[in-house]
């Protein structure tokens, strides 16, 4: 397990999670605030990582609602079970008498009724319904809801600390993005990927290290790529260059349009960039001569 990294100034990361300076800033103005921090950023730039580092730091618990294209906001609050109390009431049940068995506790009741203030994540927040972010303002604001079928107020406890990502997908409301503190994480530049890659490699040859950001950051630059390769993608690309024992030599003097990096199927996710790739690889050697 990683160690929190303290700081009277707030969170400055992990020994697993490299935060840049103005992550930290963003993390713990939107703390003091008491604001949701509303993420943005390429998939793979470590925002959901980000919430399970900072729970961690914390030493508190991270409750997780991933969203989903069919989520509901009402989820999120609580549901009610009709089918299970039909059905209970077919055989007679005495647990038909009391309609809180039949009340499904969502992730924010889970949150508002936590001893302590934790960590909720709202994953992917653009993959619901545009109007999941605005069914969800008021309950944010406020930090309570109304169940009315037992005619219960739920207040929070303690106020969760929320972190809310979102990959782009759609916009949100202006009425949603006003109550946010936001922050896009930026693609890390190369000295901060490197810090990224000590975290997860105890001991890695530098040269191919230097070597393979080489190739892994030409081949971002390419014109066109329908998907440029992402941290995690390169964190797992450099794996199976270890476990295969991938040589430097297979590395060196290759950029991203003059040959197919060796074992790119962890870099490159659809056949569009592999054929691109290689038409490009192609041309390069014709032009060479080879």
């Amino acid at each position: 397990m990683s160690g929190p990294v303290k700081s009277a100034s707030g969170f400055v990361g992990t020994d697993a999670y490299i935060a840049t300076p103005q992550l930290q800033m963003a993390v713990n103005a939107a703390i003091t605030l008491q604001k949701p921090l509303l993420l943005k950023g390429e998939p793979g730039t470590g925002k959901t990582m980000l919430a399970e580092q900072l729970a961690e730091a914390l030493g508190t618990e991270l409750i997780q609602w991933h969203i989903k294209s069919t989520t509901r906001a009402q989820q999120g609050l609580y549901e009610y079970d009709a089918v299970s109390r039909l059905r209970d009431s077919q055989l007679g049940s005495d647990r038909v008498h009391d309609i809180a068995n039949y009340i499904v506790k969502g992730k924010l009741w889970e949150a508002f009724e936590a001893d302590k203030p934790v960590v909720l994540l709202i994953d992917e927040i653009d993959k619901a319904d545009i109007e999941f972010p605005n069914d969800l303002l008021l309950e944010l604001d406020r930090m309570e809801f109304f169940v009315y079928e037992t005619q219960q107020k739920i207040v929070a406890r303690q106020r969760p600390i929320i972190l809310i990502t979102s990959n782009n997908e759609k916009e949100l409301p202006d009425a949603f993005l006003r109550r946010c503190f936001f922050h896009y994480i930026d693609f890390p530049d190369r000295e901060t990927l490197a810090r990224i890659v000590d975290v997860h490699f105890g001991e890695i040859k530098k040269e191919l290290v230097s070597a393979a950001m080489d190739v892994f950051f030409d081949l971002r630059e390419v014109p066109g790529l329908k998907k440029k390769p992402s941290t995690s993608e390169m964190i797992d690309w450099l794996k199976l260059l270890m476990a295969d024992d991938i040589g430097l030599e297979a590395l060196q003097g290759k950029s991203g349009t003059d040959a197919i990096p060796p074992l790119h199927g962890a870099l490159l996710k659809n056949e569009q960039d592999v054929m691109l790739l290689e038409k490009l690889a192609f041309m390069s050697r014709r032009r060479q001569g080879r």
